[in-house]
């Protein structure tokens, strides 16, 4: 994911470095974009935020926000402000209609300014005049945040952490510090994890146990997701334990990939299949050696889609506002 985004931030780059010397985009490209409805702020700017690549600065109040991360506009969503231009990373549409999302757009539809696999369209990007940019969850790299700080402030994603590594917590704080919202940051984040720890409460067995959270896109390809990424997160929340052969086998990508004889890193006491449809769960449940497997044959596997119920989904975006429709959806069916 990663190296994708960043070779079309790449393949992009001189393009946002013309829009920049642009003071007005021509007429028949300015995408209309209503501007967000936020609610009033005791906060004073201008805030100086810190990431990744140093610190930005916003000198007022931003009204026009774009994000390029995945999932950027969920924390920006939660605290109150809808962005006019956004990435959309599993092609919903329309694309404000997600469960735990779309109250918080109220009918607003924001501009998409490209796929997960394309990446952005920077001339609409430059269209929509933004006066902030979130690129928390993008894996930007340094010379395409200078690019993009031509146009406007920039927040990467949090320092001391690998692209899309940094958990649900700091990218809200980030967001909350960038848009005045710190304190209201705060309390989302604290309501979340007392949610968390009642369901560990409710659920002494789940300590100490090992879960997985994979994935499957062609036949004989598997993928695990490591301790950093937001799935295996989730369910680290929950009380599980993410077996550390996944991470090390990961490195600083945020999957450890193999084929079918790889399978045995799976064997763990709950394994969390999110696939794209019932497709996928027959291919995987008929490899030979992925039938072999205890986990397999004691059912402690389970598997979730992206779309119809949108699980997977709530769970890869893993934000302030997917967790408690994920929370709600995944505990009943661990339970089974």
């Amino acid at each position: 994911m990663s190296k994708r985004l960043s070779t079309v931030l790449a393949a992009l780059a001189l393009t946002v470095a013309a829009g920049c010397g642009t003071s007005s985009p021509p007429a028949s490209t300015a995408a209309p974009a209503p501007a967000p409805s936020a609610p009033p702020s005791g906060a004073a700017f201008p805030v100086k935020v810190e990431h990744l690549y140093g610190t930005t600065e916003i000198a007022k109040r931003p009204e026009r926000i774009v994000t390029i991360g995945l999932s950027d506009h969920e924390p920006v969503l939660a605290l109150g402000f809808k962005p006019v231009g956004v990435v959309d990373w599993f092609q919903r549409s329309p694309f404000s209609d997600w469960p735990w999302a779309k109250e918080k757009w109220g009918g607003t539809e924001p501009t998409v300014l490209g796929l997960r696999e394309d990446g952005v369209k920077f001339e609409k990007l430059v269209a929509l005049k933004p006066d902030l940019i979130f690129a928390m969850y993008s894996g930007i790299q340094k010379e395409h945040y200078d690019k993009l700080s031509q146009i406007a402030p920039v927040v990467a994603q949090p320092k001391g952490y690998d692209p899309y590594a940094a958990p649900w917590q700091e990218m809200t704080l980030l967001a909350g510090r960038a848009l005045g919202e710190e304190a209201r940051a705060k309390e989302l984040i604290i309501g979340i994890a007392n949610t968390f720890a009642k369901v560990r409460a409710d659920h002494p067995q789940w300590k100490g146990q090992t879960a997985v959270a994979a994935d499957s896109f062609k036949a004989g390809q598997y993928s695990a997701f490591q301790k950093g990424d937001p799935k295996s997160a989730f369910l680290a929340e929950l009380g599980f334990t993410i077996p550390e052969r996944i991470t090390e086998r990961a490195g600083k990508s945020n999957v450890a990939e193999f084929g079918s004889e790889g399978l045995n890193l799976l064997e763990v006491d709950r394994l969390v299949w999110l696939t794209t449809g019932k497709e996928p769960w027959e291919r995987i449940r008929n490899d030979s050696v992925y039938k072999e497997l205890k986990v397999a044959k004691q059912g402690r596997d389970l598997f979730l889609t992206y779309q119809d119920p949108p699980i997977g989904a709530a769970l890869s975006f893993n934000t302030v506002l997917s967790i408690p429709y994920a929370i709600d959806q995944v505990v009943p069916l661990l339970e089974k």
